[in-house]
């Protein structure tokens, strides 16, 4: 007969072996886990099961991005979640996360930071939509994980991979309305350790105008014939190459480059100070990367990732222009005039980056798992005619650190516990700790509950020190940059309720997101500029990057899906309200500020349905509804509330073993809203009216699937590391 002691004993070492099973068992668990559940990576870096992810992910999966057809990343995102709001024109998508800009939303492909701008929004045109394989998307505040401008989100944009032993040709041709051509083509060979993988891809608009009727300054006579585009028309371009070459079953090695070009055509009118252009806008990529992935055992890996980006901006000049030229002025403020001949180019930004990250993923005892990293990046900047001295410089190193624990439970109660931190060290700004806490809490099969405590830091960008330019809207506007700005910082709370039961998927998600010196263009008077800017430029407004006191934005989202046999629907709904205070020099109080942009009301539907008529033929057919309301600006008017409608088909032909064939067709803005509101004030929806479009993919695939599929994304995929994802 055991003694009390011992039976005591007993019980702790059986609740000990309940906390920390063994390692054998639980990564068969995982091995034998449904394949059918998408799995994701952005928010914490490591795989988990979408249904298990601790930080709570909205996904676009590649069935979605299929059934849609989106024509840009701008297309996807505004008409697949109502999370974003997009306003495209010359000077960038102007893209808003729940109440916040471009600068603050990190967007990466396959984990990599995107490099590139048009008017200091991330330039778009260098994803191709035809070559993404899902989207995640993780809101709030991620810096302890991913560093300076993650505060409003994140935006993970997972490309397709060729994994197949063999060759595989692929080619999409895209036409539609207002000149639009999108073209794909991809070859992708891999033989034994060797993977080669190159993609093209063109996109072409002939641009539209919505209105003739330009704003015009007070007490000037209204034009009603303008030449000016809502979206002008432009060209982009992009070739890239990846190689990657498995050593062995656990290393493997990667080296990949691209090239892009774009070109945005500008027309010249009559109206010298609204619609006369004599250059258009030209736009150079280059990217260089190299890594590799060591896989030390089932659960832990290193990854290191090196990479050069750089991103001219250029102006090319269509007609006989004298031009202010700073370089050629040797540096004196008062800059002479210089003749530029059409087809010459003038530099206006030359932004280059190198960043590099060595990172690791540990198994710890007790359902630890230990996500380990360091980071430097160097950014570089080259403005001659927009950056007094010509060149701005910044650099920053960090160590971060997050560990995710998870408690299997009794029955079906289960809790994943994240924590993170990140150090950072800017070159001007010094030493920042940056936490993230989450959990999710799993009661039984159908119920989740998710909770999100963290912290944003985001620098102030060399641009937004040290940037001044003209731009010709309504009149002259003159933008200046500040060296006296502080670091933003944030903290963002969410809670989040999933439910999943037959078909059925709803999410509700609350959230609060408060940034402190939040940096915004803030109109200036006059006489707060420089004299000689005033005294040359003579501008109608100035507007100046400057630190609001605080600003808060906080709202609820709502998603639901619900799938049955070949139909589903779905609707997302977002509900913001934001609130941002300045300190008014001239009257020595504080005052309200909009955040430019918001919506309070935003949101998306659809109904999908697609059945297989014959082993040669699969048909697909949606409708897609974006409704917005009014979006809130500090100048210039607001933008109106809209609605637009979409129907889409796909069509599956064929039944070969090497060859696929699908047509897609479709209609956009089915009942024709056209926002007509005057160039120079702003639109809630730069869309055109009715459109058509038609697409046609032929796919060549030659070869078998590899048993040890080990090649996935290069620096997230670890098939055994996810050990705390069990079945429900």
């Amino acid at each position: 007969m055991r003694s009390n002691k011992e039976k005591t004993i007993r019980r702790w070492l059986a609740a000990l072996a309940a906390l920390c099973p063994t390692q054998a068992a639980t990564a068969q668990a995982v091995l034998e886990g449904d394949p059918l559940q998408e799995v994701v990576v952005t928010g914490t870096g490591t795989r988990h099961l979408l249904k298990d992810a601790p930080v709570q992910t909205e996904v676009i999966s590649g069935q979605q991005l299929k059934a849609y057809g989106g024509r840009t990343i701008e297309d996807i995102l505004g008409g697949l979640t109502a999370t974003f709001a997009f306003s495209e024109d010359d000077m960038g998508s102007q893209i808003q996360m729940n109440g916040l800009g471009n600068s603050y939303i990190l967007i990466l492909i396959d984990g990599k930071r995107i490099h590139g701008d048009i008017g200091g929004e991330n330039d778009l045109s260098l994803i191709d939509p035809n070559n993404i394989d899902k989207i995640e998307i993780v809101k709030g505040a991620s810096s302890a994980l991913y560093g300076s401008d993650a505060i409003a989100g994140v935006i993970n944009i997972i490309t397709r991979k060729h994994t197949q032993q063999g060759l595989q040709l692929e080619n999409i041709t895209r036409g539609g309305t207002y000149g639009d051509l999108r073209q794909h083509n991809s070859l992708a060979l891999n033989h034994g350790k060797w993977g080669s993988h190159t993609n093209f891809q063109l996109q072409h608009t002939d641009g539209w105008q919505n209105t003739a009727v330009e704003h015009t300054a007070a007490g000037e006579q209204p034009i009603t014939d303008t030449r000016n585009k809502t979206v002008n028309r432009h060209t982009s371009w992009q070739v890239a190459q990846r190689l990657t070459y498995a050593i062995n079953k656990d290393i493997q090695l990667y080296a990949e480059g691209t090239l892009h070009g774009k070109r945005i055509y500008r027309p010249s009118g009559k109206y010298a100070r609204y619609d006369v252009h004599t250059y258009d806008l030209q736009y150079r990529n280059q990217n260089a990367s190299l890594g590799g992935k060591w896989q030390l055992n089932q659960t832990d890996q290193l990854t290191l990732d090196v990479d050069w980006n750089r991103h001219a901006y250029h102006y090319y000049f269509t007609a006989n222009t004298l031009v202010e030229d700073y370089e050629k002025s040797r540096g004196t403020l008062y800059y002479p005039y210089y003749p530029y001949l059409p087809d010459q180019t003038e530099l206006q930004s030359d932004q280059q980056r190198t960043l590099a990250n060595l990172k690791g993923i540990f198994a710890l005892p007790c359902q630890n798992q230990l996500s380990t990293g360091l980071e430097y990046r160097y950014d570089w900047l080259k403005a001659p005619t927009r950056v007094l001295g010509g060149k701005a410089s910044d650099w920053t190193a960090a160590l971060y650190l997050q560990d995710e624990w998870h408690w299997p439970g009794r029955g079906r109660v289960a809790a994943h516990l994240t924590a993170g931190l990140r150090l950072n060290h800017n070159q001007q700004f010094g030493w920042r700790l940056t936490p993230k806490l989450s959990a999710m809490l799993k009661l039984s099969r159908p119920w989740r509950i998710r909770a999100t405590w963290s912290q944003g830091f985001k620098t102030p960008t060399t641009k937004e020190q040290h940037y001044r330019y003209i731009r010709q809207m309504s009149g002259t506007y003159l933008y200046l940059g500040n060296k006296d700005l502080r670091p933003q910082t944030s903290n963002y709370f969410a809670l989040s309720g999933e439910y999943t039961h037959a078909g059925w998927s709803l999410t509700l998600t609350g959230y609060h997101n408060r940034v402190r010196d939040m940096i915004a263009l803030v109109t200036i008077p006059n006489y707060q500029a420089p004299d000689e800017y005033i005294i040359q430029y003579d501008p109608v407004k100035t507007r100046q990057y400057q630190n609001i006191e605080d600003a808060k934005t906080y709202g609820v989202d709502l998603n639901l899906r619900y799938a049955w046999k070949d139909l589903a629907i779905g609707a997302s709904y977002s509900y913001l309200d934001t609130k941002a205070n300045q300190y008014d020099t001239n009257h020595d109080r504080m005052h309200n500020v909009t955040i430019d942009g918001m919506a309070h009301h935003k949101a998306t539907c659809f109904a999908t349905w697609s059945h297989t008529i014959s082993p040669a033929y699969r048909i697909g057919m949606g409708l897609y509804g974006r409704i917005s309301s009014k979006r809130h600006y500090q100048i210039n008017g607001n933008g109106k509330g809209y609605q637009v409608w979409r129907l889409t088909t796909t069509h599956d032909l064929g039944n070969s073993k090497t060859f696929d064939y699908r047509i897609e067709a479709g209609v956009d803005n089915l009942f024709n809203y056209i926002d007509k509101t005057a160039h120079g004030l702003h639109l809630g929806t730069t869309t055109p009216g009715t459109t058509l479009y038609a697409s046609l993919t032929i796919r060549f695939h030659q070869g078998k699937q590899p048993k040890d599929n080990f090649i996935k994304n290069n620096n997230t995929y670890n098939p055994n590391s996810n050990r705390n994802n069990e079945e429900d």
